[in-house]
């Protein structure tokens, strides 16, 4: 079977499209995120979101609905953990990590056990999602991808310079609380795609390759969006054409190229 045929299952074009949209939103978010030293967040929200799940479950609501506004919860405290100089906040996000992704453990254990879908959420499943998956997961998508675009500026400046943003009159918590809510969102929406082990590298690994090959907010931001996209697809392709687990592909697709990133920015510093 050509590469091209691929294509032509239901279930490659749900994934592609909801991949693609995903890995987008997660890049451009991950730039501010890294830049301002809140990279570890993502895997703390992703292990929040898969307590919130196991939850959901147990409860028999729908996951997505429950997880989203616990995770935009968790993001905001975590958010706030990490401004205050009194908290070791790299400890307090290990702490919240572990203890939701135990939490959950513990409530499947009791109910349901581990179950298939369950299983999914951990380790991620982008062939499995759904039609209702794929529809929800666009609508969001383009919503985060919207609020980027509109508040660039903003974001911007929150990154780069917070104490002169609040001198200028910014209102720098209602960004980086906006900030918190489009990550909660990403995270949720990639649980599905990635899974909560593996969904924080779509915010860190484009960003750290961008980092690598741009200077500028703007070309980072819109190389880490082409990198995400670029990787997703090729991991796409080689799990379906190998018959490996989608996740762990994209993850390897992106470590190639940030290696590869690695070895051109350290070519152009060799003196000719």
């Amino acid at each position: 079977m050509s590469l091209l045929e691929m294509f032509s299952f239901p279930f490659i074009q749900r994934a592609l499209a909801a991949g693609v949209l995903v890995s987008l939103c997660a890049a451009l978010l991950g730039v501010p995120l890294v830049l301002k030293r809140y990279s570890m967040i993502g895997d703390g929200l992703s292990h929040v979101s898969f307590g919130a799940l196991a939850v959901a479950v147990a409860l028999g609501v729908t996951p997505l609905y429950f997880s989203i506004p616990v995770v935009i919860l968790a993001a905001f405290l975590l958010l706030r953990v990490a401004d205050n100089p009194r908290w070791n906040s790299d400890a307090a996000i290990a702490a919240a990590s572990a203890s939701a992704l135990a939490l959950g453990v513990l409530v499947i254990s009791r109910t349901s056990g581990m179950t298939t879908d369950v299983d999914n959420y951990m380790f991620g499943s982008v062939l499995a999602m759904s039609k209702a998956d794929v529809g929800l997961s666009v609508a969001l998508c383009v919503s985060v991808l919207a609020l980027f675009i509109l508040y660039y500026h903003k974001l911007f400046a929150v990154t780069f310079d917070e104490n002169f943003s609040r001198a200028t009159g910014l209102h720098a918590d209602w960004y980086n609380g906006l900030l918190a809510i489009l990550t909660a969102l990403t995270i949720v929406l990639g649980m599905r795609m990635m899974g909560a082990m593996l969904i924080s590298s779509l915010v860190i690994f484009p960003a750290l390759t961008a980092m690598r090959l741009f200077r500028s907010f703007r070309g980072v931001v819109l190389c880490a969006g082409v990198t995400s996209v670029l990787c997703f697809c090729a991991g796409l392709t080689v799990s379906f054409a190998c018959s490996t687990p989608v996740g762990a592909t994209v993850v390897a697709a992106n470590l190639a190229l940030f290696l590869l990133s690695c070895l051109t920015a350290a070519l152009r510093r060799k003196p000719r």
